[in-house]
């Protein structure tokens, strides 16, 4: 379960609250290495990690970057008064980096997850991120699911799928005597993608967005199947305690929520809207 906060009737009203929070449930002092607000000014820039194989977020098609987060990343670009330095490197390394101040800021899709907001500050969701299961198109074994157990799993290690499996997707599968078979990781989705198309594994799990756009891509291929975790959201994210910076991010989120620009910017890359998600999410 998450606890939300209570609807703003006017988000931009929201952005000054934001901008001079003190947000008690921080952690007051900044994680050692992060760089602060005052110390990105003073340098003149932000470093960003962003993967390069994570659509509809992003990636990258005929040697342009595309997605939500590249999209978002140019309007920042343009609201900062710094320069914004982008580093693509794998998602094994994005939030490790982030946590010791390799990188200011996480600007990926990052589900939010109890374990991760031990040591991150997730800023508000830039969308919804509910694990789903996705299955070959034409497995008729696997129509719910009870019909997981004792199926390989295909998952991205360190990624909020392993923990839906191993915790949520295990208790529903236990309820009725059964049980979660082989678990495979992979370093990136496509991979995954791969071995299930050719029988490798017999679903893999993911956010409920990316497994619909791959759905959409590949009808004939690949079909989404139900929830296997609970609700869940998923946000950029800077190091624990980085107060300053998480305020002054979130302001910027919440003045293109407040324009319209980030629904906009939801419909062109996930072909839908979240209108009424939280500002700000602490999973329980």
């Amino acid at each position: 379960m998450f606890k939300k906060t209570n609807k703003v009737a006017n988000i931009k009203a929201v952005i000054k609250t934001i901008a001079s929070a003190s947000f008690a449930s921080m952690v007051i002092s900044t994680t050692l290495y992060a760089a602060t607000l005052a110390e990105i000014k003073e340098r003149g820039y932000m470093t960003v990690a962003t993967e390069d194989n994570y659509p509809p977020f992003e990636y990258v098609q005929d040697g342009m970057a595309k997605g939500l987060d590249h999209d978002l990343l140019a309007l920042l670009k343009k609201y900062a008064p710094f320069e914004i330095r982008q580093q693509i490197v794998p998602w094994t390394g994005i939030l490790a980096g982030v946590e010791t101040g390799k990188y200011d800021m996480a600007l990926t899709a990052v589900s939010i997850t109890k374990e991760r907001n031990d040591k991150l500050e997730f800023l508000m969701p830039i969308t919804e991120a509910s694990q789903f299961y996705v299955k070959r198109a034409d497995d008729n074994s696997i129509n719910s699911i009870m019909d997981l157990s004792g199926k390989v799993a295909g998952v991205q290690s360190g990624g909020a799928a392993f923990g839906a499996v191993t915790k949520d997707l295990q208790a529903t599968l236990e309820a009725s005597g059964g049980k979660v078979g082989q678990i495979i990781q992979y370093t990136s989705y496509p991979e995954a993608y791969q071995d299930l198309a050719i029988g490798r594994v017999d679903y893999v799990v993911n956010g409920v967005v990316n497994l619909a756009t791959l759905a959409n891509e590949h009808s004939t291929r690949f079909a989404v199947g139900q929830a296997v975790g609970k609700p869940a959201y998923a946000a950029w994210a800077v190091a624990k305690g980085n107060a300053e910076l998480w305020a002054y991010v979130n302001s910027f989120l919440a003045q293109k929520r407040a324009t319209g620009e980030f629904k906009t910017l939801q419909q062109k890359w996930i072909k839908k809207s979240f209108d009424n998600m939280p500002l700000y999410v602490t999973p329980q």
